[in-house]
């Protein structure tokens, strides 16, 4: 079925997406999904209100209308946790637009979501991070794509990278220095040291890998030479824990909860953890921590003690 959008509510969207974009630096698949909540809110506020609405119409809209859209997301089956995501696309939306227009927003940008618990994370303990590295290195093929994944991974656990990151890297990067300048999420740069094991593993790889290493590739590469799918590392992943016993939990996110939690498990300070890991929240920090609640505790302690 096609979306009910007015020429100038299509405008507005595109206009937002270009902004978030070129100013905000978001990453394709977070505006993919912008897109998408933002087009479906439009889409029902055209339908609820019989006809097609302008850009005028689209910040004064008020609370029942809202409410309506909310009701109608959670009857399709759209869970609390998505629900939430998509308010929250639907707020950045209508703020910049009436940013721009001078509407009365207050009924959308005041809304608040619908209240989900955040799963926990499921970090590795450190003996199991060390092994999913080995076995993911052992793949019956060749042995420059086992050492390919053993370099993903490496990065992921040892530096705290995301895969989106690691699989940023270019050829030019290579080989890795001590320090790594990361580009992020929300275009947050940040330095992240890098261990001697990564930099050796990153080595290994770009010695055994039979594509050239050119300065503006990907510096890892897929099978046919291509840059290298995330989904590889996540299937290789699938792989080692099933042949180790390992949760569902074992992914390759998870070994950047790993890094976090082993770091201030071993005393490392908080702020600390969260500047390397890119946050800018430290409340996203604390979630990627599983350590009990008295090791926060004695971190926050350090960080400011008492008078």
């Amino acid at each position: 079925m096609s979306l009910a959008l007015s020429p100038g509510a299509r405008d507005a969207l595109e206009g937002w997406l270009t902004h978030l974009r070129a100013v905000d630096g978001a990453a394709p698949n977070t505006l993919v999904a912008y897109r998408r909540d933002v087009a479906g809110w439009l889409d029902f506020l055209a339908r609820h209100r019989g006809g097609t609405e302008g850009a005028a119409g689209l910040t004064a809209v008020p609370s029942a209308d809202l409410r309506a859209w909310m009701a109608h997301e959670r009857g399709r089956g759209v869970g609390a946790r998505s629900l939430s995501r998509a308010l929250s696309a639907v707020k950045g939306f209508t703020g910049w637009l009436a940013d721009r227009q001078g509407g009365e927003a207050t009924a959308i940008l005041s809304a608040r979501g619908p209240r989900f618990r955040r799963p926990l994370p499921r970090p590795l303990a450190e003996a199991e991070a060390a092994a999913v590295i080995e076995r993911v290195a052992d793949n019956p093929g060749d042995d420059w794509i086992g050492a390919r994944d053993r370099a993903v991974v490496t990065l992921l656990y040892g530096c705290g990278l995301r895969i989106s990151e690691a699989l940023a890297l270019r050829g030019r990067d290579a080989p890795l220095a001590e320090v790594l300048r990361i580009a992020g999420k929300g275009g947050r740069t940040r330095l992240v040291p890098v261990l001697p094991v990564a930099r050796e593993a990153v080595a290994a790889y770009v010695r055994l890998c039979p594509y050239p290493v050119e300065p503006d590739a990907p510096l890892f590469r897929g099978a046919r030479g291509g840059p290298l799918s995330p989904r590889i590392i996540a299937l290789a992943m699938e792989r080692a824990r099933a042949q180790m016993g390992l949760p569902a939990t074992a992914t390759p996110h998870a070994l950047r909860h790993s890094f976090a939690t082993h770091l201030l498990d071993a005393g490392g300070d908080l702020r600390a953890i969260q500047a390397l890991l890119g946050h800018a929240s430290l409340s996203t920090t604390q979630g990627y921590t599983a350590v009990d609640a008295g090791r926060l505790l004695e971190a926050y302690d350090k960080a400011h003690p008492r008078a």
